[in-house]
This record gives structure tokens, sequence and C-alpha cells, in this order.
């Protein structure tokens, strides 16, 4: 990882951490860091103290406090940089514990496809209500941009990148809408998405992009409804593409 200056360092004096006394201290020890967190005295950039000083506070050896910081960098809570200017940062991807929740639960089975792409039909017709409202004419452009990508990208036959396009697409609608909690929930529904496509391989939908570029005719127009019709149509064509290509398991 890269190393950069932090922003903020939480003194160990300043903090509420306690000195742990269950079994399971890997877990007392990232809840006392939320909960820091929660009260304010961490912000996204601080650095926690170092390992040193954590272990002592907690009363915990360096390999349980290297767990518990695991822990939360799996969940993206923190991050942990290498190096001289090195340590445990609060991170500012804050969604990234969504988008890790939701594949975990598509692994175990708890989320099927059927699901996956149902659940992203409804968020959709949110999404694209608020962005046709919203959208200025720099989002409009950027989002033919997109569009004229995934063009290219189709006519030279780069399956990949063809589909990466497609789906920042809808990233870039649901940034339109301005709501970051939409923008956390919709962003792991298209992690999921995307590795749900990379397993069922590659299909041309040459019917994509045209009903892209009709979209984008209701979204200058304003017409939220036409906006929404196009685009639920489209994805649910899709969804029955998808799901003809899923085994009877899935």
């Amino acid at each position: 990882m890269q190393d950069s200056p932090p922003t903020a360092t939480l003194k160990p004096q300043s903090s509420g951490f306690r000195p742990i006394r269950t079994p399971r201290a890997f877990e007392e020890i990232a809840a006392q860091i939320r909960a820091e967190l929660a009260a304010g005295r961490l912000q996204v950039g601080s650095r926690l103290p170092s390992e040193r000083a954590l272990s002592e506070q907690f009363g915990v050896s360096r390999n349980t406090l290297r767990e518990a910081l695991r822990s939360l960098e799996q969940v993206g809570l923190i991050r942990l940089q290498k190096g001289a200017r090195g340590g445990a940062f609060i991170s500012e991807r804050g969604g990234q514990a969504v988008a890790i929740g939701l594949m975990d639960l598509y692994h175990l089975g708890a989320i099927t496809p059927a699901q996956l792409t149902q659940a992203r039909i409804w968020l959709e017709e949110v999404v694209v209500r608020e962005a046709c409202r919203l959208a200025t004419r720099q989002d409009l452009d950027a989002l033919d941009k997109n569009i004229g990508e995934a063009a290219e990208a189709a006519a030279a036959g780069l399956f990949e990148l063809r589909a990466r396009k497609h789906l920042d697409f809808h990233r870039l609608l649901t940034q339109i809408t301005g709501n970051p909690i939409l923008a956390v929930v919709m962003n792991g529904v298209l992690d999921v998405l995307a590795h749900f496509i990379s397993e069922i391989g590659e299909q041309e939908n040459p019917y994509v992009l045209p009903s892209r570029r009709r979209m984008m005719k209701h979204m200058r127009a304003r017409d939220a409804d036409a906006a929404v019709a196009e685009m639920t149509s489209l994805l649910k064509r899709l969804q029955r593409s998808y799901l003809s290509r899923v085994g009877p398991s899935r």
C-alpha cells in the first residue's frame, strides 16, 4: 500500500478504551473501536495509536490486537498502511462493509440470482426517477460518454470492459441522486451482480445500447415515467436472459 501522510492521530490518553476481560477479546476490541467512532472521538482519516499503545490499553497481546484490526479492515472500517508513516486509519470507504456482506450472503446461497436481479430492478426504479429529476447537463453528458465507451468496447469484442461500462452506467445514475445510502446499497448490489455475470459467462446483448439511448432521450426531456419504463423493461429482459443460464441448484 502507498504511504500517505496521516491526517489526524488519536492520542492514547484521549480514547475511551478499556482493558479486555472477555475470552473473545478481538470482538470486544472491535466493538470498542466502533464505539469510539460513534462517539465522534474517531473520524475518517484518524490514525489509531500504535500497536504497542493499543495492546497496553486493551491489556491484550499484539496477536489478539492484530486479529481485531484485520476484522475491522475486512469490513472496510479501517485501512492498514505499511511503512514509516503507516498504521491503522479510519477508512473513507464507508460502504465497503455492505458490499462485502452482500457478497458473503451470495456465496452462502442466502441471496439467489433471482433475488439479486429482482432487487436491482426495484432499486433502479427509484434511482432513475430521482436521476431524471436532478441530473445536470454535465451529468447527462457523462452518461452519454459512458454509452459511447460501452459501444466502443462492444465493437472491439472486449466483453469484460463492456460489462464494466454497463455497470458503471448504473453507478453514475446513482451518484446523481446525491443519496449516500442509496449509493452504498446500489454499489453493493452491482458488485455482486458483476461477480454473477462473470460466473455465467459472456453473452451478446445487442438490445442494451439502443435501450440506453432511448432512456437518455426521456431523461433529457425530464420524462421520468418513460425513463423508468425503459429501464425496467431492459432490466427484466436481462433478468430473463441471466436466469436462463443459471443451473437448477441456484
